[in-house]
């Protein structure tokens, strides 16, 4: 029984994220689990079926001066030529370690759209899979890949409200 009534004192991941979505009054499950840096290692500890478990993906234009953070369910396959395409602004790359901690206070392994609370410029612009549109719920890492957290999803678009950071769906 892992939620924010949890009585664990201390939880994996960002102090300032649970305090945030406290005040928001978004509820979460929470999970605590070995390291995973993939979705392939951390599908060994899912236990839920009706939660969207997804990939995150960060990227950045071949001048450097925009980054993307795109999200898609685990299983979906991702084209990077496709969103390259819709962005029209030439080759996209995965970005540095360097780059992801600048921008989302993170460090690989654990990419994760709860990172967004370290991007004070509101600097990502995010892409969803239109899909995840249908999720009931969506879990992500809280900026620690030593834990998950399974979040309601209408309590999810309020966190990315929140944020202030640009987003949009597409499809995949």
């Amino acid at each position: 029984m892992n939620d924010n009534e949890n009585s664990t004192p201390l939880k994996i991941g960002q102090p300032e994220l649970y305090k945030i979505l406290d005040e928001l009054g978004i509820m979460f499950e929470y999970r605590e689990h070995p390291p995973v840096p993939t979705v392939d290692e951390a599908r060994k500890y899912w236990l839920d079926s009706d939660v969207t478990y997804c990939k995150n993906l960060f990227f950045r234009n071949h001048k450097g001066n925009r980054h993307y953070l795109v999200i898609l369910e685990y299983s979906q396959d991702f084209n990077i030529r496709e969103l390259e395409q819709q962005l029209k602004q030439g080759k996209i790359s995965f970005a540095s370690e360097q780059r992801l901690q600048k921008y989302l206070g993170l460090l690989p392994g654990s990419v994760s759209p709860l990172g967004l609370i370290n991007d004070s410029e509101h600097h990502v612009h995010v892409f969803f899979d239109n899909k995840l549109q249908q999720a009931q719920k969506l879990s992500f890492h809280p900026n620690d890949n030593r834990a998950s957290l399974t979040i309601p999803s209408a309590g999810f678009w309020k966190y990315m409200d929140w944020t202030g950071n640009t987003y949009e769906f597409i499809i995949t």
